[in-house]
């Protein structure tokens, strides 16, 4: 296991650990439903049974590690069969020329929205992989993996166009962070599950297995070597 994959790991137990609380029941319950409809959530960081436990303070706690609490109960068992978005380091994924023509307009896009460009480039990364054909069974499209909701309210006249795709998604990051007074984590599950998710949720990552594994795999993009080639 590489250091980014030894990152993402920490980082998965750690926010799920701080970020989900309530009913064990429940809480798999949302696990399991959230597993069956939302395919796409599946990376190599989650492709591994689940396990659980309520501590004394009532506190559910998940991992993929159960060897780190004797207290862990397996609650699911990952079929092997899922697989994962694309992966713009993975043998399939887009030559890094691709990328290089993409790094103009991200730059742009995060000059005006007052972002770092590194974050855009995550966000991409874990969307779709640098696909700008990527379309997910929700109806989320291109590069950032816009729904059309999300571009009608930012003004995205073409939904396909990977210029304006970018600039929306920037947009809805920049609003994003606005929001929850420049948290990373917290804007990275609004851009997943919805701001209004993330507000039901007490201002905490929502309980939801897409978002508690999607925001740790885009941190750990963001914080990976590969980005410093752009």
């Amino acid at each position: 296991m590489d250091t980014v994959e030894k990152n993402r790991v920490n980082y998965f137990r750690a926010s799920i650990r701080r970020s989900v609380s309530g009913n064990v029941r429940q809480a798999t319950i949302l696990l399991l439903v959230g597993i069956f409809l939302s395919p796409l959530f599946c990376s190599s960081l989650v492709l591994a049974n689940i396990y659980s436990f309520k501590d004394d303070t009532g506190i559910v706690h998940f991992s993929n590690l159960p060897h780190l609490d004797k207290r862990y109960k397996l609650v699911y068992r990952i079929p092997v069969s899922m697989q994962s978005r694309p992966n713009a380091w993975s043998p399939n994924g887009p030559k890094a020329v691709d990328i290089s023509k993409l790094v103009p307009i991200i730059d742009d896009a995060a000059r005006l929205h007052g972002l770092d460009p590194k974050l855009i480039h995550a966000v991409i990364r874990a969307e779709s992989g640098y696909n700008p054909g990527a379309m997910s069974p929700k109806g989320a499209v291109g590069l950032m993996q816009l729904i059309p909701s999300t571009a009608l309210r930012y003004g995205v006249n073409n939904i396909h166009d990977p210029t304006e795709n970018i600039f929306g998604g920037a947009r809805y990051l920049r609003d994003l962070l606005k929001m929850f007074n420049g948290d990373m984590e917290l804007a990275l599950a609004g851009y997943n599950a919805g701001e209004n998710a993330v507000i039901r949720a007490g201002n905490r990552i929502p309980p939801y297995p897409e978002t508690m594994a999607y925001v740790p795999k885009v941190m750990s993009f963001y914080k990976s070597v590969d980005l410093k080639r752009f």
